[in-house]
């Protein structure tokens, strides 16, 4: 039974859009290959603050990122911390903000965005630092980073449907045709981390409105999507509402790894074995 975990968050896909748009997703799950659920995001739904709950698994008035201005290491054990304690090995394509998280801060653009071979959490790292920074680049970029390093954790984080949202809002056709985009990427993507024997994560930080910004307690805000490919979790649909805290200690539990004091017990309905 595989012990490898994909992690991909998609920056503010809402949980709607992701239903309606996610066509590659939503034939898995029709097809008995995947789980969906429906996350209720932690507040403030912002990017910094739920990386940082996402990977640590604690809400934002402990892990103390309570907002984007926030730049510093987190002070919390992350998925990151805790794999590479468990002597996995550890990878990311992501946005900056992630190596200002989990390597160092503050980022410097010339010589951090390619971290290879690291002494930090994220031992082997492809970071972007504009928010248009194409989508497929960060797969390509994921890509090299399972053929190089074999990772046992990969966490991959593009941007560019948060970034039309905010320049088109959710509630136009750049939105959605952008989410329609991820969703070719992870068709096209994710065929080859199954035959790799990777278990699959596909979620978002926070959602996005019809004005074109995030950070309330709308569900436009704070819905979100949790797919899941694992033999580990029953497929299916899953409607209830789960916390977004739940999603730490689920990657621990698929990475068969201890998780920290501080992330809730899992309690995902459709999980079969996780200890």
């Amino acid at each position: 039974m595989s012990n490898k975990v994909v992690v991909i968050v998609l920056d503010a896909l809402r949980f709607d859009v992701a239903c309606t748009h996610l066509g590659f997703m939503q034939h898995l799950v029709e097809q008995g290959k995947a789980a969906r659920y429906k996350v209720k995001g932690e507040l403030p739904a912002l990017s910094r603050p739920m990386y940082e709950t996402i990977c640590t698994g604690t809400p934002a008035i402990e892990h103390g990122v309570v907002h984007n201005y926030i730049a510093r290491t987190s002070k919390e054990e992350s998925i990151f911390h805790l794999a590479k304690a468990a002597q996995k090995k550890t990878a990311a394509a992501a946005y900056y903000w992630v190596s200002e998280l989990y390597q160092k801060a503050p980022f410097q653009h010339f010589s951090d965005r390619i971290q290879l071979h690291s002494d930090g959490p994220i031992q082997n790292g492809v970071y972007y630092f504009e928010d248009h920074y194409p989508d497929s680049h960060v797969f390509a970029d994921a890509h090299y980073l399972t053929q190089q390093f074999a990772p046992d954790l990969l966490y991959i984080h593009p941007m560019n449907i948060d970034d039309d949202g905010h320049k088109f809002t959710a509630d136009s056709p750049q939105y959605r045709n952008r989410v329609l985009a991820s969703d070719g990427l992870l068709a096209l993507s994710i065929p080859s981390w199954l035959e790799k024997d990777y278990q699959i994560i596909v979620t978002a930080d926070h959602g996005m409105t019809a004005d074109g910004n995030h950070g309330g307690n709308t569900a436009d805000d704070r819905e979100v999507p949790l797919f899941i490919i694992s033999s580990k979790v029953q497929p299916g649909i899953y409607e209830e509402a789960v916390s977004q805290l739940q999603i730490a200690p689920l990657i621990c539990a698929l990475l068969e790894m201890d998780k920290s004091p501080k992330m809730q017990t899992l309690h995902l309905k459709g999980v079969r074995e996780v200890e």
